[in-house]
């Protein structure tokens, strides 16, 4: 199990700048969100949160029923890149999956590139077919938008997240798609109350079990 990172206050944010992305997450393998290697990152699913969060933005994921008030997970979005960039870097060679090694490497998301012709190549993943080869219906999905989240200032609770104060009820987002149109109080008090959370990987995904 990743150490803990110590509690971070998050940083003063002027609540007009930002918005809170809000959704559940359905299946939790660890996968879409990545919480491995000191780093939370969204590289698939998701695309419509992928192509308008901005740095300063916050994404919360909540548990499907029946603990529907109860996080998974949330990060404060602080680098964007594309999926080539993600590929590339070397600061994300981590999450590339390995299926003959951990758990955690073998739920790696960073597993879209082009090839020279420009043709999207799915590395064997939890997104391909069970066979190993590419699923298209995952790569249209996918790559509709070329943009990885990425943060350093999160915390993934899994199976074992907190449950949200009735006040904050609202911030749920109720069966698929996500919800964003918070008042700015609301979404102060919500800053509020995660910058309480601890930080980093907490409990191992609820899928594994």
């Amino acid at each position: 199990m990743e150490k803990n990172r110590p509690s971070v206050k998050l940083k003063s944010t002027h609540a007009a700048d930002m918005r809170i992305f809000s959704y559940v997450v359905a299946r939790d393998f660890g996968f879409a969100p990545n919480p491995f290697f000191q780093l939370c990152t969204l590289a698939t699913c998701k695309p419509r949160i992928r192509e308008a969060a901005r740095r300063g933005d916050f994404v919360v994921g909540t548990c499907p029923s029946p603990r529907v008030h109860n996080l998974v997970f949330f990060m404060e979005v602080q680098e964007i890149v594309t999926y080539d960039q993600y590929w590339n870097a070397p600061e994300f060679q981590a999450k590339k999956p390995n299926l003959y090694g951990s758990k955690k490497a073998a739920f790696g998301d960073n597993i879209y590139h082009r090839d020279p012709e420009s043709h999207w190549i799915q590395e064997d993943s939890h997104h391909t077919n069970d066979d190993g080869s590419q699923c298209q219906e995952n790569i249209d999905t996918d790559t509709s938008c070329e943009n990885v989240l990425i943060s350093r200032n999160f915390c993934y609770w899994g199976g074992n997240g907190p449950e949200l104060p009735p006040q904050l009820y609202p911030l749920v987002k109720k069966g698929p798609g996500h919800k964003s149109n918070f008042s700015e109080e609301f979404k102060q008090e919500i800053i509020g109350w995660l910058a309480a959370a601890e930080r980093g990987f907490v409990s191992h995904p609820f899928s594994w079990r």
